[in-house]
């Protein structure tokens, strides 16, 4: 798979898919509350490849919705320049774009156990990352690993961490 994501693309996506936990809590047996809310990414133990993380800031929100739930990014450059990108849909498998970038992006999620979730991200209608979303059981942290392959075939990794706020 030829590699469609700039560096920074791989990270809007990497923010976008952590924001995935949130269409299993009807799903799952724990209190819903506990995945709803604000989470801040924890930058010193996210990574990104082949660079660093290119935000100084990143806040993510959870929250329901009608027949679904609602992402929002709120994330502010390391030179300052703000970005907000939203997301709403449901926990399906199905596609659902995302609101706020300059090129066509859709996330698609299944469960794979209680606290593991695996997206689907296409570029322009093609399969661009494929990335694993966990939540620890005390519900405090976010971890998601995304994997990718650039133009050599080279598999990249990125993953974020993000900690409730």
């Amino acid at each position: 798979m030829r590699c469609f994501l700039t560096m920074r693309t791989r990270i809007l996506v990497v923010l976008l898919i952590a924001g995935v936990l949130g269409p299993g809590l009807t799903a799952m047996p724990q209190e819903p509350a506990s995945w709803f809310g604000a989470w801040t990414l924890n930058a010193a133990n996210s990574t990104a490849r082949p660079g660093p993380v290119e935000y100084k800031r990143t806040r993510l929100r959870i929250e329901p919705w009608p027949d679904g739930i609602r992402v929002a990014y709120d994330m502010v450059g390391t030179r300052g320049g703000r970005t907000h990108i939203e997301w709403i849909g449901a926990f399906d498998g199905q596609d659902y774009p995302v609101q706020g970038l300059d090129y066509v992006v859709t996330n698609a999620y299944r469960q794979i156990d209680d606290r593991t979730y695996r997206i689907v991200v296409k570029v322009d209608g093609r399969t661009a990352a494929t990335t694993n979303v966990t939540v620890t059981s005390d519900g405090r942290t976010l971890t998601a690993v995304t994997t990718e392959q650039d133009a050599g075939g080279e598999a990249l990794t990125t993953t974020a961490v993000y900690d409730r706020r």
